[in-house]
C-alpha cells in the first residue's frame, strides 16, 4: 500500500510540473523568433492533425463502450502521440512565422476599419472560439495525464470518472482547432 502511495505521489508531481511547464514555455517560445522559413506551409497539417484526433477520440469511445479494452488503449495512446506532434508543429510554426491577424486581408499586420466593417460579429465568434480553444487546451493537459495515468495504474473507476471530463473537453478543443484553422486561413499570406 505504501508503495502504491509513494507511486502516486511520484505521477501526482509529475503531473502537476507538466501541466505548468508546457503552457509557460509554449507561452515563452511564442515570443520567440526563428529566422527560418520552413519549407512547408504547416496550418493545414496541423489542423488535419487535429481533425484526425477527433476522429479517433470519438472511435476510442465506441472501441471502449464495445468493450474493445486493447483497440481502446491504441486509439488513445495515438491521440496522445497527435496531440504531441501538434503541439511541436504549431510551436515551430510561431517560431518562424508572424501571427495572422482575423480579418487582416491586406496583410499588413493589423485590421483597418474597413476590414473589421467587413468581418463584422464573425470576429467575436472567432475570438469566443480561439480563447475557449486555448484556455480549455491548457486546462486539458492535466486532465489528460491523470487519465493516462489512472488507466496505466489499473484505477479504472478513477479512470473512467476523469475521462467522463476529459473527452469533452479534448473533443472540443481538437474540433474547435479545425475551425479556428478553416475561419482564420482566408488570411494566411502564403506568397
Amino acid at each position: 500500500m505504501e508503495g502504491s502511495k509513494a507511486e502516486k505521489n511520484k505521477y501526482s508531481i509529475w503531473i502537476k510540473i507538466i501541466s505548468v511547464a508546457i503552457p509557460l514555455v509554449v507561452a515563452i517560445l511564442f515570443n520567440v523568433r526563428v529566422d527560418y522559413e520552413l519549407p512547408i506551409f504547416l496550418p493545414p497539417i496541423y489542423a488535419t492533425i487535429n481533425a484526425l484526433t477527433s476522429v479517433l477520440l470519438v472511435l476510442a469511445l465506441m472501441a471502449i463502450k464495445s468493450k474493445k479494452i486493447k483497440l481502446h488503449q491504441r486509439l488513445m495512446q495515438s491521440c496522445i502521440v497527435l496531440s504531441l506532434v501538434f503541439l511541436v508543429m504549431y510551436i515551430a510554426y510561431h517560431m518562424t512565422s508572424v501571427s495572422t491577424v482575423f480579418g487582416d486581408l491586406n496583410y499588413d499586420g493589423e485590421r483597418n476599419e474597413e476590414e473589421l466593417a467587413n468581418i463584422g460579429n464573425i470576429l467575436y465568434l472567432y475570438l469566443f472560439i480561439l480563447f475557449s480553444h486555448i484556455l480549455l487546451s491548457i486546462a486539458l493537459i492535466p486532465l489528460v495525464l491523470i487519465s493516462y495515468v489512472r488507466a496505466f495504474q489499473k484505477e479504472f473507476p478513477a479512470h473512467k470518472k476523469i475521462s467522463k471530463v476529459t473527452f469533452p473537453i479534448w473533443l472540443y478543443v481538437t474540433s474547435t482547432g479545425v475551425i479556428v484553422y478553416l475561419m482564420i486561413s482566408p488570411y494566411y499570406n502564403i506568397y
